[in-house]
Order: C-alpha cells, then sequence, then structure tokens
C-alpha cells in the first residue's frame, strides 16, 4: 500500500451535536495541530470542546476497558450528538483544577520532590546509629553493607520513601501537615468582665457545660466575680485543671440533685469537642476555638527527625524543598561538587531529571514557587499550570489535549512560554484544542473556529471557521478587530492625572509580609484601579491579604464575599498585624467579586439568586385562581410548594442508573425540566404561566411580567450586564466565571457606592474580548455611581481602560513584592521599569 492509502484521518468529525446550546453542529476539527475555540461568554465553546469532544474521546477509551473495571470509574456520559468520528483518547485540562488537600506541596504536585528526596536519599551524607556524618558512598545506592568510618558501626541509610512527609518521613507531632491545631486561649474567656457563673467561658456556654462553674467552687475558684480579677491560680484551674470527679448540689425545676460530676477544664472542653466533630457544622463552632499554628517540632517542613538528617553539601532536604525552583535549578548542578567520582553518573541523571521537569515550569512563569509551598495556596492559574506541565512531560502520543482556557493567571510575558509547551505536545505527535479568549493565544492557533453569534439560545453555531486569516476576512467574525487590532482599545472616559485624587485617597502602609517588601499604596477613590504584575509579584497579598482585611477591621463589615455585607456591623478591629497604617477615604462597605461558581446543586437558579422568584411567587398567588383555590406564594416554590413536580422534587433533572454503564442525567419526563407539576399551569397570569417563565429568556421574560416593577428593575439589571440570554431557570452553579460574576453584581449596579469599594479578582477571565467591554461598561457605571474599583488583572483591555495602574514586580517571589511603577496606562507604557508596561505599550499602539 502507497503512504497516501495507509495516512490516518486528518480531521475529527462531528456532526448533529447538541450539547446544551448547540443547535445540531456540524464541524471538522483538525487532528495534530492547535486548534483554538472562541467566542463570546455562553456561546456554547466549552459544550463543544469538553462536552463533545473530551466527553467522547474519554468516554470511548473507557469503554475500551473491562466492565469489571468501568465499574469502578467515573464515566464521562454519552454526548448529545448523531456522530463523532475519529477522535482520539482525550485528556482535558480544566479551567479550574480542584484545590489540593492539606498534605499536597508545590513539589508533590509537580512530583518534583520526587526526585528530590531520590537525591537525598542516593547522594547525601548520612548519620550512623552513634551521630557521625558518613560522606556520600556510591555503597548507599549498590545496597551493599557499610560501616561508618569513625565508629564502624554498621549504616542502613534512609531509602527515599522514608523522607516522605506523606508516609515513612513524616513528622511525629504534625503527622506531616506543617501546622498544628491548638486551643486559643484568647477566645475561651472573650468578655473578662464576666463571671463564671455569668458564663465568662464561652465554650462551656456553647457546647452545654453549665454544671462546670459549680465544680470550678470545690476546687476553691471564686465564680461570683469577674474573670479578670481571679487569681493566676484560679484562672490555671479554669484553664487547666485536672480531670478531678467532685460532688456538688445542682438545683433545676425537678428539684435539689446530689451528683458527682468530672471537671472538664476550657481548654479540654475544646479538644474533647474536636474529636467528637463528625459535621462541619460541629467543626465550625469548634474551630472558632482554635487557631492554627506552625509545627514547633519540625519548624513546618513536615519532616521526622530522621528524614531531615541527610546532607548534600550543607543543605537538608527541608532546606532544599524551601528553595525557589530557580534557586533549585541553580544549586543542582553544584551537588556533583560534593561527590565522588564513581557517584557522578547517577547524579548527572537525577539532575537532569530534576532541572528538565522544572524548566517546563519555569517556562510558564513559575519559578519563583518554593517546593514547599503549600498546594491549597496556589492560584487557580498556578494549579492549571502544574497541570500542564506534567501532561508535557509524560510525553504522550496520539492523544487530544483539551485545554480550557490555558491562559487564565498568565501575565502576557509567560504566554510565550505556554505556547512553547502547546508546541511540545504538538511535536510528540498530539492534537491540542484551546477555549480561550486571550488574543496572544489565539492569534498562534493553526485553525480558528468560532461560535456564536450571541450567548445562550441566540449562540451554539458555528459562524466562522479555517485560518486566523480566513475569520478575520471571512465578514461575520465577531473577533476580527481583535486579531487584526483594527477595534479600539481604550472604550470609557478615564480620569486625568491631575484629577486622580481629587475624591480623596485610601493610603495603606506595610510591613514585609511573604515575598512581598513594605509598601505604601495610595489608591484613589471613586476611579478605577488596576493592580498589575507577573505571578508572584505580590498582587494577590496587597490587595487581597492586606488591604481588604485592613478596611474590613477599620469599618467592621462583614465578609466581603457576602451579598449581606450592608456596611459595619460590630465597630472597629485591630488592623491585621502587618499593616501598620490606613487611610480609608469613607469607605464603610467592602464587596470582593470572584468568578466562583454561584451555588452548590441545581436548586439554584437565576431566578432564585437574583430575587425574581420570590416577587414572581407573590404575584401568581394574588391570581384569581390562585386566591380561590387557596394557594399561597409558598406553594409556588419548586423546592417546597405543593406545586413542585413530584418526580424530581424540583430539580428538573433525573438519574438513571444503568449499572456499569454511566448514569444517564435526562430532563425529567414528568415536569420536561420546568421542576413545576402540571397542577401549576392551571394559576397563569395575563396568560403566561410560572412554569413558562422559567424556561423564557430574561429578555423575553422582561416584556411579559414588566408591569411589576420590582421584577422590571431586578431583569433590567441584569440585561444591563450581558446578561439577558439567560433563562429564570438556567442552574447558578452552570454558568461560567464571567456568568456568575456579572450576576453577583446585579444588585449593586443602580445605588449609590461612594462609600463602597468593589474588588475583583481577574474578572476578565472567561471573558471574550465583547465581554470584557459589557464588563468596562458595568464597572464604569459603578464608578459613576461614586464606587472605588480594584482589579487584579493581567488583561491588557482591562488595564488600557483603567484610571490608574500600580504595577508590582519585577519578577515574582523573591524577585518581586515591590511596587514598581504608578499612573495612567500611558504612564506606566512609558516606564521603562514595568515589565506590564512593555506590553501594554504595543497594545496602545
Amino acid at each position: 500500500m502507497s503512504a497516501r492509502e495507509i495516512s490516518g484521518p486528518s480531521a475529527i468529525e462531528v456532526r448533529g451535536a447538541r450539547v446544551h446550546n448547540l443547535r445540531d453542529v456540524d464541524v471538522d476539527v483538525p487532528l495534530d495541530r492547535l486548534v483554538a475555540i472562541a467566542g463570546v461568554s455562553g456561546s456554547g465553546k466549552s459544550s463543544l470542546a469538553l462536552g463533545v469532544l473530551y466527553a467522547e474521546g474519554s468516554r470511548r477509551y473507557v469503554e475500551a476497558l473491562s466492565t469489571y473495571t468501568r465499574r469502578r470509574m467515573s464515566q464521562a456520559p454519552r454526548a448529545a450528538v448523531d456522530a463523532v468520528t475519529h477522535v482520539p483518547a482525550a485528556l482535558a485540562l480544566r479551567q479550574r483544577p480542584a484545590v489540593p488537600g492539606v498534605r499536597s506541596t508545590f513539589g508533590t504536585a509537580t512530583e518534583l520532590l520526587n526526585v528530590l528526596r531520590l537525591m537525598f536519599s542516593r547522594l547525601a551524607s548520612h548519620l550512623c546509629p552513634n551521630g557521625h556524618r558518613v560522606p556520600p558512598t556510591i555503597d548507599v545506592a549498590a545496597e551493599v553493607p557499610f560501616s561508618c568510618p569513625t565508629c564502624g558501626a554498621q549504616m542502613q541509610p534512609p531509602g527515599a520513601e522514608a523522607l516522605a512527609f506523606n508516609s515513612e518521613g513524616a513528622c511525629p507531632t504534625c503527622e506531616g501537615i506543617g501546622t498544628v491545631r491548638e486551643v486559643d486561649d484568647d477566645t475561651l474567656v472573650p468578655d473578662p468582665s464576666k463571671t463564671l457563673d455569668g458564663g465568662a467561658v464561652a465554650p462551656w456556654q456553647m457546647f452545654g457545660f453549665n454544671v462546670q462553674p459549680d465544680i470550678a467552687r470545690e476546687f476553691g475558684v471564686r465564680t461570683d466575680v469577674p474573670y479578670r480579677d481571679l487569681e493566676d491560680w484560679e484562672r490555671e484551674i479554669v484553664l487547666d485543671g485536672p480531670e478531678e470527679k467532685k460532688h456538688i448540689t445542682v438545683t433545676s425545676k425537678k428539684g435539689v440533685h446530689d451528683l458527682d460530676f468530672t471537671f472538664r477544664n476550657a481548654r479540654l472542653t475544646v479538644t474533647e469537642e474536636l474529636r467528637r466533630a463528625d459535621t462541619e457544622k460541629r467543626l465550625g463552632r469548634v474551630s472558632r476555638f482554635l487557631v492554627t499554628r506552625t509545627c514547633p517540632d519540625c519548624e513546618g517542613t513536615r519532616l521526622s527527625p530522621t528524614a531531615r538528617t541527610p546532607r548534600i553539601g550543607d543543605l537538608g532536604l527541608a532546606d532544599a524543598t524551601a528553595l525557589t525552583l530557580d534557586d533549585l535549578v541553580t544549586w543542582a548542578p553544584t551537588v556533583l561538587d560534593t561527590l565522588p567520582a564513581d557517584m557522578h553518573p547517577m547524579a548527572r541523571e537525577l539532575v537532569a531529571q530534576l532541572t528538565s521537569m522544572a524548566d517546563r515550569l519555569s517556562q510558564l512563569g513559575l519559578g519563583y514557587l518554593a517546593l514547599d509551598r503549600a498546594g491549597s495556596s496556589l492560584s487557580t492559574g498556578e494549579r492549571q499550570r502544574v497541570q500542564l506541565a506534567r501532561a508535557v512531560r509524560n510525553r504522550t502520543t496520539g492523544v487530544l489535549y483539551v485545554l480550557d482556557e490555558p491562559s487564565i493567571g498568565l501575565h502576557p510575558s509567560n504566554i510565550d512560554g505556554l505556547l512553547a509547551l502547546v508546541g511540545d505536545l504538538l511535536a510528540d505527535g498530539n492534537s491540542v484544542v484551546v477555549v480561550d479568549h486571550d488574543v496572544q493565544v489565539l492569534r498562534e492557533a493553526d485553525h480558528l473556529i468560532e461560535i456564536g453569534p450571541g450567548s445562550g439560545r441566540e449562540g451554539g453555531e458555528i459562524t466562522a471557521t479555517g485560518s486566523v486569516d480566513e475569520v478575520v476576512a471571512s465578514g461575520v467574525s465577531r473577533l476580527a478587530g481583535f486579531l487584526d487590532g483594527s477595534a479600539d482599545v481604550v472604550v470609557r472616559e478615564q480620569a486625568r492625572p491631575d484629577e486622580m485624587f481629587a475624591g480623596g485617597t485610601i493610603a495603606m502602609g506595610t510591613d514585609t509580609v511573604h515575598t512581598v517588601h513594605p509598601l505604601e499604596v495610595s489608591v484613589p477613590h471613586g476611579r478605577l484601579t488596576a493592580v498589575t504584575g507577573v505571578s508572584g509579584s505580590g498582587k494577590t497579598t496587597m490587595v487581597l491579604e492586606s488591604l481588604v482585611p485592613a478596611l474590613l477591621a477599620s469599618t467592621g463589615s462583614s465578609d466581603p464575599r457576602s451579598d449581606e455585607n450592608r456596611g459595619p456591623d460590630s465597630g472597629a478591629s485591630p488592623l491585621p498585624g502587618h499593616v501598620r497604617s490606613l487611610e480609608s477615604s469613607g469607605i464603610r462597605r467592602v464587596h470582593q467579586i470572584d468568578a466562583t461558581p454561584i451555588g452548590v446543586n441545581i436548586r439554584s437558579t437565576v431566578a432564585t439568586y437574583s430575587g425574581v422568584l420570590d416577587e414572581l411567587r407573590r404575584a401568581f398567588a394574588r391570581t384569581a385562581t390562585a386566591t380561590e383555590a387557596g394557594l399561597g406564594a409558598g406553594d409556588f416554590s419548586y423546592n417546597t410548594g405543593s406545586l413542585r413536580c413530584p418526580r424530581c422534587e424540583g430539580t428538573g433533572r433525573v438519574v438513571l442508573d444503568v449499572q456499569f454503564l454511566p448514569d444517564v442525567d435526562i430532563d425529567c419526563p414528568e415536569c420536561e425540566g420546568r421542576r413545576y407539576a402540571p397542577a401549576a399551569s392551571d394559576y397563569p397570569r395575563q396568560g403566561v404561566t410560572l412554569p413558562e417563565l422559567m424556561t423564557q429568556t430574561i429578555r423575553e421574560v422582561i416584556e411579559v411580567v414588566g408591569d411589576i416593577p420590582s421584577v422590571r428593575r431586578r431583569l433590567q439589571a441584569l440585561i444591563d450586564l450581558g446578561l439577558g440570554y439567560l433563562t429564570l431557570g438556567e442552574d447558578t452553579p452552570a454558568l461560567s466565571g464571567g456568568e456568575a460574576q456579572r450576576l453577583k453584581l446585579s444588585g449593586h449596579i443602580d445605588r449609590g457606592q461612594q462609600d463602597a469599594l468593589f474588588v475583583f479578582d481577574e474578572p476578565s477571565v472567561g471573558l471574550h474580548p465583547l465581554d470584557v467591554r459589557t464588563l468596562l461598561t458595568v464597572l464604569d457605571r459603578l464608578v459613576g455611581n461614586g464606587a472605588t474599583v480594584v482589579v487584579i488583572e493581567h488583561d491588557l483591555d482591562m488595564i488600557a481602560n483603567a484610571d490608574h495602574v500600580i504595577d508590582m514586580g519585577p519578577g515574582g517571589g523573591e524577585a518581586g513584592g515591590r511596587i514598581i511603577a504608578t499612573g495612567t496606562p500611558p504612564q506606566l507604557a512609558d516606564d521603562p521599569d514595568s515589565v506590564t508596561g512593555v506590553f501594554l505599550r504595543r497594545h496602545l499602539a
């Protein structure tokens, strides 16, 4: 056969895709190429990439396994599509990887720690049983018995597993976590002016140990004087007294009782309740009396004393994991200098393995991270880049990689590193599909698929496909102006430099915290300020760990992520320890708006979150037919009302168990996904029923029930936020990050906000350039209402439209943590010290 006859297919062929809002989509996705899928938020990009390509690629691979194996694996359901042919086995790197547990570190997540532990097992000098340090020897790796040259004792150096803090090498005190939870004495008696009889000891009151003051009296402790007036020995009994049984007399409604009770001091009350806490609620009640501290025995290294003893040169394993990735790569080649010649071949191989793994991560801008950095403290973008680096390192062939927003969290200076890694995947014979909005990424695609033209019901179609040039020339692409640079960059009126701080200044001074140096920060009141800089430069520390908690403390405000954050609730509190000074410029409320999903299950919908359903239930309950039937607003609730669908209990969905095949999730056959029983259709309002309204878009609903002022106002706010395409019954957990973010803003958009600060952490994540324009309009409206808005951003369109920019850097980690430049976007673009300014200058040009 000729080469032409045996060559494989050139594209994945998708026919009749109907996942979510896709409308019988037919499309060919080239193989062995970088294919980008773009479109406005909610257009159907992820439905095609993850709901069709990845779902079918992974499902078919799993179906090739035995029935026994499949029953023990989570499986993707069959996609709603007529046909998908030539789809390879698929792997997905999702937009928001799960937050790792307490035992995860940057070192374990990247598997660099595996190599490092092996180096310290094989290449280090070890201690003999008598404490003498034995020089490195090849006998360790050869597993040949040898003796200490000083005392002759037989040596059994630890293996790599004995150096692992998740197994044999764990610190016995903290069990390898690096921290311990201790009782916080300051919380046990929050009000020292109270007496023990009056409830001074909070855990005794909270956990129902009201007889403890009576027992304390048997020790001689005075229970009728303020706690602060007790002698030191009395306080010691209250906090740490012995578990002795005492005979006491208790008076209750049933009379006087003589009983024997064992004393439980305040600290013991907390630790015992912690041991018994078997639910999140109980754990939350106990946690208020606990504080997490660095383990005193291992000093946070997580390692046992034995695991801390091997040394390579001057470093132990804990010292090496505390190095940043860049410093570790610099150190690794010097290991050979500490070893005899016969160990060099093995050492070179281990060092080469370590540096090749580290190089991938450095390419993605993660060189500032230390291996002992807790995995849970990594940002979403950092976790995703770790995933990507691991995928490349596996050197697969013939796999379809579906990358969901791989540019998240990346400064423009790191995009080239991302593209280099994608190039490595392609060079190894894989296919790559990216869902992204970053124009820098889209311009590098071999093939571009644009979905739209709008969102929700107004999207779900292929509007343009082909090379980037072909899409630009198509005449129908909504991306064209951004791809060829013809679209306007600045789309809002910005404050003049000489008027920037005319409305006041929020000023903060901080001391060193993490890798951030002492700062003096000035944020203009009533303006849009962008905080920029490469990953790890200190943006989050400055804004979310310093400015926000300092303002919350000064105003006594509630949780900034809560919609109920309406102002001061308990008076001012002390500033965070590292914040030296704060001038709040009249700020009384702080709102932190992020892109995390809304709600945890499908019972949360656009209608319930926006408050529209409450208004509609009351309106339908007032209709003549409902009043005649004796129905109230509660009956029209799809969660608990009498009119909810009995089959799905108001969820609109039912799950079918088909044994060893994946569960099938379908619209409820009883209510057809409308959540209500058929009886709900007997109570129309102006010719439309509530179940019908739940299936309509916001733009359609406002035309039908706009006569209700409160409903019209809420729906119009959603339309103004660019969410008019959503249906009232849309599940909020399924909304994209950008949609969730805008929905959270809906309650704030038309209020006076002169005393409010709004903080956004990368609000452009997941947004098409046109959606960024919509977001800018929303932010401009907040500023117009007097709000002070701070955004942590990498998106150049967002930065270019800010009034004021604070650029941090110049690098990440130890190389960052300083304010490099401040000013208007043009001023930043002209600053030679700003890395962000270099890319902003090109963008503005």
